[in-house]
């Protein structure tokens, strides 16, 4: 094995690294937007109190920590499906988890100064571009070969391509419904699991 193919090797095994630890601090970031009652209990009375009367924070924290775990799967599957990596595909990935980071950074605005029209289709944007990258990072890594596992057929990586078309496509619908309001446009996230139902249907067809 050439020292150039072992650098490769490594620097896909770092950006793996890099990626699952920054997924993990925004994983763990989101459960601290939660609310919590204050030690002189002068907020709620109870933790139920709490629960209603914040039940908007907690669904659209637990909407955001969602979507954060399905793109760490995806990108997980992506990633053990590549042999090597090299400096353009590895700046895909980070400029990836820019916009995870600008997702983060959405969620955080939303719940400190409340879940706007703005803030909402700046969450669905920050989304579909996570996933936008994803795919753009996975159609490079196609067109150079060399990247990708060797036992990985031409035909089964366009499938790979297209079965994760479903979440930048779903995060783009969410778009036009973070201008009608928050429980639509909430609502409409759950249409994620019809999508990717018909991608899979066209995918075995």
């Amino acid at each position: 094995m050439s020292v150039e193919m072992k650098r490769s090797i490594l620097q896909l095994s770092r950006l793996e690294r890099i990626m699952d630890v920054v997924f993990a601090l925004v994983i763990w970031r989101m459960f601290t937007f939660l609310p919590t009652q204050k030690v002189d209990g002068s907020e709620w009375s109870s933790v139920t109190e709490m629960l209603i009367s914040e039940w908007q924070v907690f669904v659209f924290v637990f909407l955001a920590l969602v979507i954060v775990i399905i793109y760490w799967l995806q990108n997980n599957s992506l990633l053990g499906n590549l042999k090597k990596t090299d400096g353009v595909h590895t700046a895909i990935s980070i400029f990836q988890l820019l916009f995870v980071l600008l997702f983060l950074y959405s969620i955080g605005s939303g719940v400190r100064i409340g879940s706007g029209m703005d803030s909402r289709a700046f969450e669905s944007v920050t989304a579909m571009m996570v996933g936008v990258m994803s795919l753009l990072s996975w159609h490079y890594a196609m067109h150079r070969g060399h990247l990708l596992d060797p036992e990985l057929s031409a035909e089964d990586a366009a499938l790979i391509r297209q079965k994760n078309l479903a979440e930048p496509i779903t995060a783009a619908i969410t778009i036009p419904f973070a201008f009608v309001g928050p429980v639509v446009w909430e609502l409409s996230w759950f249409l994620y699991p019809f999508i990717k139902y018909v991608f899979s249907q066209v995918k075995k067809s």
